[in-house]
């Protein structure tokens, strides 16, 4: 059979490689594209899939939708791949960790053996999520990817995050300390996780992705000819990128007045206000100091964005409703959050007072763990090997067993030497240079909003784990793959 490669020239590196098109994808695609989504949904509620049922029915999960797809491409009777570079850096990170556990190079070859079925989990994750969820993602089913036409699949996520953080909240003020009011457990607790600072870590990605979904709700529609306007003006018809059931009946009725459709929209507006709300008022009641500073960081970097590279019409809108959603929810924090909460987050420039692990021993623990790399430079000490290696060069007394480094990066050199932060340093590279190149142009689309909400929620991941593990827990480290794959996509493109 034929084959062909296009070269998307709009944006570098990219290729679709295609046997045969067709005009509409199988029904397996949809098929796996919804448990792909199902599958992202529900690895956060067993306790983030940290227990060994809960991560090994995700890898069975991840498999079970590379197989479903690669059958939906046999039923189709066309081989359609989403090439993106960071494939690359992720293969070469994977082949690092075999050349470890088959070269019997690592300090731990259980837990290595662990960590790699963990690895191709994340990464089966962000190749289905590229060739499932991204921009350039066939789009004619009923749960479509998140691009112009992915309402169904944007309103899940801003459901979802609305839903858990409104759980997280309710139980919080209700359980006290046990996780779904029956599970006791001995960290501090929030919403369906052992640690609050990993709840605030999927969060970190959740709301942006949340945000740009609002955003892009009242995003106006491209131009349309006068006759085509004065027709849908005429029959009352809802604007088509919002949910004719959240438009409500002003838009729904022919005929309907100006006045009733701003009415209309404006009550839409607090709704989905109050949507957007929720979420950021559940992280500061989590007292992650970790999740604080990085959603500010979010924010920050969202904001010299937007305004040195997007579109000059967004920047206005953007401003007003980022620094008024931003005081609303510190109002609304501030109503409900109990004294340890607020004495929580005023201990975020404090190193020293903290109930559990403080910042101070973690820069002790990270300075530690490069000491790893002295003695194993170039491949170090294997993946997943922090705990049983780390006893030997810790430098300060504690009878606390320190699984991992509470801090990614220091982990990740320790366990891969100079050649695993070479890649992660190369992946970093290419990630920010695909998630924010041609910006300008991006963000003049839905499709483009949705991944610059997935590359902020990437970026504030990045930042928090400089002082915490949150890319250890498999079910953050799931929803960073996705993510990472979205805000990377590239853009639809006809293939010749």
């Amino acid at each position: 059979m034929p084959s062909s490669v296009a070269l998307d020239t709009k944006v570098p590196f990219f290729r679709e490689a295609s046997c045969q098109q067709t005009k509409t994808p199988p029904c397996l695609f949809a098929l796996t594209r919804a448990l792909l989504v199902a599958t992202l949904l529900a690895a956060p509620l067993p306790f983030g899939a940290v227990q060994e049922w809960a991560w090994g029915a995700l890898a069975v999960l991840a498999f079970l939708l590379l197989l479903l797809w690669s059958m939906g491409s046999v039923q189709q009777g066309a081989l359609r791949i989403i090439w993106s570079p960071l494939y690359v850096p992720a293969g070469l990170f994977f082949f690092l960790g075999m050349v470890q556990f088959f070269g019997h190079l690592t300090m731990d070859p259980v837990a290595t053996r662990e960590s790699l079925l963990k690895l191709a989990t994340d990464l089966v994750l962000f190749f289905m999520a590229a060739q499932l969820l991204g921009a350039s993602a066939p789009a004619r089913s009923t749960l479509a990817p998140i691009g112009e036409r992915g309402d169904t699949l944007r309103w899940t996520i801003v459901v979802y995050a609305f839903l858990l953080a409104l759980f997280a909240i309710f139980q919080f003020f209700s359980s006290h300390g046990l996780i779904y009011w029956t599970v006791k457990s001995p960290g501090w607790t929030f919403g369906p996780y052992v640690n609050h600072n990993h709840y605030a870590g999927l969060m970190e990605m959740l709301i942006p992705l949340v945000v740009a979904s609002v955003l892009t709700a009242f995003r106006k529609p491209p131009s349309l000819p006068p006759s085509h306007a004065v027709s849908s003006e005429a029959s009352g018809q809802v604007p088509q990128n919002l949910p004719a059931r959240l438009a409500g009946p002003a838009y729904q009725q022919a005929g309907a007045s100006r006045a009733g459709r701003e009415s209309s929209t404006t009550a839409l507006a607090v709704f989905l206000g109050c949507v957007v709300l929720i979420p950021i008022v559940s992280v500061l009641l989590s007292g992650s100091r970790g999740g604080l500073i990085s959603l500010a960081m979010e924010v920050l970097l969202a904001a010299v964005l937007i305004f040195l590279r997007g579109p000059a019409s967004a920047r206005k809108t953007t401003a007003v409703l980022g620094s008024s959603a931003l005081v609303a929810a510190a109002l609304l924090f501030v109503w409900m959050a109990p004294r340890q909460s607020l004495e929580r987050l005023e201990t975020v420039v404090d190193i020293t007072h903290s109930r559990e692990v403080g910042l101070g021993e973690r820069l002790v623990a990270s300075r530690d763990s490069l000491r790893i790399l002295r003695d194993h430079p170039w491949l170090g000490a294997g993946l997943g090997s922090f705990e049983t290696v780390f006893h030997r060069y810790q430098g300060f007394p504690g009878d606390l067993t320190w699984d991992h480094a509470h801090n990614d990066y220091a982990e990740a050199l320790a366990e891969t030497g100079i050649a695993g932060g070479a890649l992660i340093l190369f992946a970093l590279g290419l990630f920010f240079w695909l998630a924010f190149g041609n910006l300008r142009e991006r963000l003049k689309h839905r499709a483009g909003w949705i991944q610059f909400g997935a590359a902020l929620g990437c970026c504030g991941l990045l930042v928090h784990s400089l002082a915490d593990f949150n890319l250890h827990i498999p079910a953050n480290a799931a929803w960073f793959a996705a993510c990472a794959a979205i805000a990377t996509s590239p853009p639809r493109a006809a293939v010749p």
